[in-house]
């Protein structure tokens, strides 16, 4: 397959979320340089990471943007067979951080550019940067597109769906609770404010709030699961076992179905904070505080009419449609305007894990689904 030697050459840039992507962003560059085609950059405030927008074909209107996001998530802790950041074959599958989510996509894109030499409809390329940390890099590249190029008939969000045609997902909001008590011994509980103790009980106020919303919503709306979730995944706090504690932080996010505002949900947090729980705390303390504050926003998605869903199926040859769990750029197209779905090589369910690999399989079927839409914009 042509398109091993592209991905492969993506997955050995070590594109952490954390790190700077610029060495891929260089070798695209480069890449699409070297076939004849020009782009450009849109950076991060920092200048550290960067977006790319190019043009393939004919400065026209009603081309397609195929899009894809560079980063990656960490593989700290995971126990992988071999080096993440090489691309390595075992059987009928391929190995490596990315090789699904989604590097291949990109590859076998990028794999076609060649091809691509008698358009007459334009292919964009919009590749993002941290899209696994909140989306957070593609809101000033899809600025770019909807003010700069001419108008594209919708976008192909490339993730990974087995190469079936996804039109809703859930949108995603992290956020960051800090709770400050009051330090004492341990065996003065009455004089101490346990910040650790207090988000305990916010946590579990959560998890009611999460079940509640289970136990409300529908069961039958094509997500799974069903329902708007609330998930604490990480806590720290305290010093010592003998130490009432000072200080407790944690993350958590809210991933809504479409049509539940996450806000609704904050605000009720915030007043439970304020009302219910703050002034015992200050009864005790009057510096004691909860503060949250919101890492990364994401909008659900929901394009199930979308005026580039028929041209997927017929690409696909598949006319079912999905709905999913995770979040993706595709609610951000979907805001400024742009018809969008989403359809991509590989399956989410090997997406972050150790030894994530995408199989030979859809490899063969992504590159099939790209020549055909290379193909289509030809004529």
């Amino acid at each position: 397959m042509e398109s091993l030697d592209v991905i492969e050459d993506l997955i050995g840039f070590e594109t952490v979320s954390r790190d700077s992507n610029l060495p891929l962003i260089d070798f695209v560059q480069n890449f699409l340089y070297d076939h004849g085609v020009d782009s450009r950059r849109v950076p991060s405030a920092d200048g550290r990471k960067s977006n790319l927008v190019a043009t393939v074909g004919p400065e026209v209107s009603g081309g397609i943007v195929l899009s894809g996001h560079t980063d990656v998530v960490p593989v700290d802790g995971q126990d992988w067979s071999h080096d993440p950041f090489a691309f390595h074959r075992r059987g009928e599958r391929w190995y490596g951080r990315g090789s699904c989510d989604m590097k291949g996509f990109i590859g076998i894109a990028l794999s076609l550019v060649p091809r691509m030499k008698a358009l007459r409809k334009p292919v964009h390329f919009a590749l993002s940067y941290d899209e696994e940390v909140g989306c957070l890099g593609a809101p000033d590249m899809i600025e770019v597109i909807r003010n700069e190029l001419p108008e594209p008939a919708g976008v192909i969000v490339g993730e990974p769906t087995s190469m079936a045609a996804v039109t809703a997902h859930k949108g995603i909001v992290g956020l960051r609770t800090t709770v400050r008590g009051y330090e004492a011994h341990s065996s003065q509980t009455h004089r101490g404010v346990s910040a650790v103790m207090t988000a305990a009980r916010l946590v579990s106020h959560l998890e009611r709030v999460a079940e509640g919303l289970a136990e409300t919503t529908p069961e039958d709306n094509g997500f799974e699961p069903h329902a708007t979730s609330v998930h604490v995944g990480v806590i720290h706090g305290g010093t010592a076992l003998n130490i009432i504690s000072g200080q407790c932080q944690f993350t958590w996010d809210i991933r809504n179905i479409p049509g539940d505002d996450p806000q609704v949900l904050i605000d009720n947090f915030e007043n439970f904070c304020r009302r219910e729980v703050l002034p015992g705390m200050r009864a005790r303390y009057d510096a004691c505080s909860i503060n949250t504050e919101v890492l990364a926003r994401c909008p659900a998605f929901d394009d199930s009419e979308s005026s580039i869903l028929s041209l997927v199926q017929s690409l696909s040859g598949r006319t079912e449609t999905y709905k999913v769990a995770y979040g993706t750029e595709a609610g951000q197209y979907q805001g400024a305007g742009f018809p969008t779905v989403l359809c991509g090589p590989g399956s989410i369910d090997q997406a972050h894990q150790p030894d994530e690999y995408i199989e030979v399989s859809e490899v063969q079927a992504g590159e099939r689904f790209l020549r055909t839409l290379v193909d289509e914009l030809s004529t």
